[in-house]
């Protein structure tokens, strides 16, 4: 019997190499993103050169938007990978970035909602930058919308916090123990 526990348990254990296509799919997303970020770059030359100042900033806006996106799939990829399925050895590779190794799932969910905060934030922007286009409807939405995101950030974190030091008193008082 335990020699089929065993079998089951590594079955189970290898499963999470079905999350490899998801990340491969996501960085084909960046390379999508790449695309899109260079058509929103040639069509944001005219707005610079011969538009307004504020269509220039709402087409910069835009290419801020789209780079905020692809760091978070990047974000995402690693730390998804690195957490669920397998170390990414990257050897004595200067350019590996810090962080990488030490997000953990709780950090990528915070890590997520600043980053949807943020580009929550850009999008408002644009709005007031476009303030006369708007009308009072869309505006009233736009800030709801982003005043909720940054509300369930806050209460990610607290929750983060809150779970963290319950976790920690838990550990303390099984040291305790011992």
């Amino acid at each position: 019997m335990k020699h089929l526990e065993h079998k089951l348990e590594s079955f189970i254990f290898n499963s999470r190499w079905l999350l490899a296509p998801f990340y491969l799919g996501l960085v084909a997303a960046i390379g999508l993103l790449l695309v899109k970020f260079v058509k929103s770059f040639v069509a944001t030359l005219p707005a610079v050169f011969e538009g307004s100042s504020g269509e220039a900033l709402i087409a910069i806006l835009t290419l801020v938007d789209i780079t905020l996106v692809a760091n978070l799939l990047l974000i995402i990829i690693f730390a998804g990978y690195e957490n669920f399925i397998s170390k990414i050895d990257t050897g004595e590779n200067e350019d590996r970035p810090d962080w990488m190794g030490h997000v953990s799932f709780s950090d990528l969910k915070l890590k997520l909602i600043g980053s949807i905060v943020a580009i929550s934030g850009i999008e408002l922007l644009k709005y007031f930058v476009n303030v006369k286009q708007s009308t009072e409807h869309e505006l009233m939405w736009v800030v709801i919308l982003h005043l909720t995101l940054v509300v369930s950030g806050v209460m990610f974190a607290l929750m983060d916090r809150i779970a963290g030091s319950n976790h920690g008193h838990a550990k303390a008082k099984q040291d305790a123990k011992e």
